[in-house]
């Protein structure tokens, strides 16, 4: 086995260990009779008014954590139009109740709710610290996971051959640091959305994430360091990324024997992960940037509505976002949380009481200086001539806006920055310049 393979290796087999990439690798409708929404620019609409506040203060490094729903889930059902009677005309079974029925929607304001089982970050809405951008999405057409979860990741729809992905490439913009321990990536295999060719750290989900792996080991390291002696681009990658092993190590095991000694385990699932990767953050200001992915959101068959298969991976979902909010502390201010999907899905409910894949979806914003308590972007409505190819919901907000103006307004990216992060993309905003406070 060659240099290069080992660090292909590291990545892939020794336990999620460790990172070590080399190279390159239409219309706006409103409610009639609603008067909280608002204009907010030209063509776009803004639901929701929610109470000014002031710029939170936190300790100066700003921090994003991308959390992707694989497998497309129903938007529709997150944040729920439910003053459309065409919504419920057609999801017969699977519409998420009105307000105040059982298993309803939580109010949003009189014509949008949120899915009940996402009470957990109700709090945030009210505090102004969660908001929506509906109708958003990709502009390509694809309706494959595989595909569309690629040109998300990599920041380049429609575009077969971009070799790195989009949060790795914003990592080359951040201020210089002398740690090598700026992004970071849960789970076992390097993320899409992290390839190229800054260093990456990644951690183990679940109870295994603190234990030693086989690069851990010391006699390891003593027999593969001299090969990677040298001052090549391949063992600088090797050094670095395991520099960045022992420091993330570190902050694990140091954290994990104060949360022992404070009281019990937290519970098996999400909240596990998102509760360390909060207290991570939260110590180590030089972690920028992480990732993590949440699989089973391909609700084809028995989707259920305000109960069922969706809601019972929504509760977690919201569960461990509200456990990485309060894990951060006061670096929650100085965060922003961005959820988003390859795609939706269809409007109209199938013969198997679930979905197929469809095409705009709902994004999420949780943080500290989120302008939140609000749903961002344009509400195409859904009438049939404002369905995108007659069967799912139009997008009308760019995701790459989105990520454009929380890595330039949040992260301090500089706009001949962002075209290189999103090349082949107008950055600009494009209704996205007001996420932030």
């Amino acid at each position: 086995m060659n240099r290069r393979d080992f660090i292909r290796y590291l990545g892939a087999a020794s336990g999620g260990a460790i990172l070590l990439p080399v190279g390159l690798s239409g219309c706006a409708v409103a409610p009639i009779g609603d008067h909280s929404i608002s204009r907010a620019g030209p063509a776009k609409l803004a639901y929701g008014s929610p109470r000014p506040r002031a710029h939170a203060a936190g300790d100066g490094a700003p921090r994003m954590v991308v959390v992707f729903l694989r497998g497309a889930v129903d938007g529709l059902n997150v944040v729920v139009p439910h003053g459309d009677p065409e919504y419920y005309r057609a999801r017969p079974t699977i519409a998420v109740a009105r307000p105040g029925q059982a298993n309803g929607a939580i109010d949003l304001g009189g014509y949008f709710g949120l899915h009940p089982a996402l009470q957990p970050l109700m709090p945030y809405w009210e505090s102004g610290q969660l908001a929506f951008v509906h109708a958003s999405g990709s502009p390509d057409a694809s309706r494959s996971h595989f595909e569309a979860q690629d040109y998300m990741e990599t920041g380049t729809p429609g575009q077969h051959n971009t070799r790195d992905g989009w949060m790795n490439r914003l990592m080359g913009y951040l201020p210089p640091s002398e740690s090598p321990l700026q992004a970071l990536a849960m789970g076992d295999a390097t993320p899409r959305i992290m390839s190229g060719s800054n260093v990456v750290a990644n951690l183990q989900t679940g109870r295994a994430a603190a234990r030693p792996s086989l690069i851990d080991q010391p006699r390891m390291m003593q027999a593969f360091a001299p090969l990677y002696a040298g001052d090549d681009p391949i063992a600088r990658a090797y050094r670095d990324g395991i520099a960045a092993r022992r420091e993330l190590m570190a902050d694990i095991n140091s954290q994990e024997q104060q949360m022992a000694n404070n009281g019990a385990p937290l519970p098996d699932g999400l909240s596990l992960d998102t509760a360390r990767l909060g207290r991570l953050m939260r110590n180590d200001p030089r972690i920028r940037l992480s990732f993590l992915a949440v699989g089973g959101w391909d609700t084809h068959i028995n989707q259920g509505n305000g109960a069922g298969q969706l809601a019972g991976r929504l509760a977690p979902l919201a569960a461990g976002l509200a456990t990485l909010a309060r894990e951060l502390g006061p670096a929650f201010n100085d965060t922003v949380v961005v959820v988003l999907s390859e795609f939706g899905r269809t409007f109209r409910e199938n013969g198997n009481g679930g979905t197929d894949h469809g095409h705009g979806n709902a994004m999420w914003l949780l943080g500290g200086n989120v302008r939140g308590g609000k749903i961002h972007g344009q509400w195409p409505g859904l009438n049939q001539a404002a369905l995108n190819e007659g069967r799912d919901l139009a997008i009308t907000t760019d995701f790459r806006a989105v990520l454009s103006s929380v890595a330039e307004r949040h992260m301090r990216i500089r706009d001949q920055e962002l075209e290189k992060i999103f090349p082949q993309y107008a950055a600009g905003g494009h209704g996205a310049s007001d996420l932030l406070i």
